[in-house]
């Protein structure tokens, strides 16, 4: 199964949705992320899941259009502002969407930012494990 996740920046939320996809499917999907104004993983997001032992630290932050002529089993989008801008990409099997707060609110210093990187993290990967759970169990 291919899965693409997709957020505006492709900085903190899709990137801990793919690197808690990879940690609670493993091989069983074949995962990426992007975003529609891709602006680099943020630091806070590679440390906030490391803390839970993902490791995010080697993915890339790509812009959707990289993936635009590929086919997708599942496209989950999980922020309002990418949402209605996602494009279709070939072969769309499925869409799902489930918004999270950005926790990347700039003028505030690391140790303010850590809690609600927390936070999102943590909702994040309970959404995924749920999925994962449901989804991808055998019946």
């Amino acid at each position: 199964m291919r899965i693409l996740v997709v957020c505006t920046g492709n900085r903190c939320r899709s990137q801990m949705a793919e690197g808690w996809l990879r940690h609670f499917a493993g091989d069983r999907l074949e995962v990426y992320s992007a975003g529609n104004c891709p602006k680099g993983l943020h630091p806070l997001a590679v440390q906030v899941m490391a803390e839970r032992g993902v490791d995010i630290s080697r993915h890339t932050c790509n812009h959707v259009d990289e993936y635009i002529h590929q086919r997708f089993d599942l496209v989950m989008t999980v922020c309002d502002n990418v949402r209605a801008a996602c494009p279709t990409f070939g072969g769309l099997g499925l869409r799902v969407h489930q918004p999270f707060d950005d926790p990347d609110e700039p003028g505030r210093s690391d140790r303010e930012l850590i809690p609600l990187f927390r936070r999102v993290r943590d909702e994040i990967g309970d959404w995924v494990r749920q999925w994962v759970l449901t989804d991808l169990t055998p019946e």
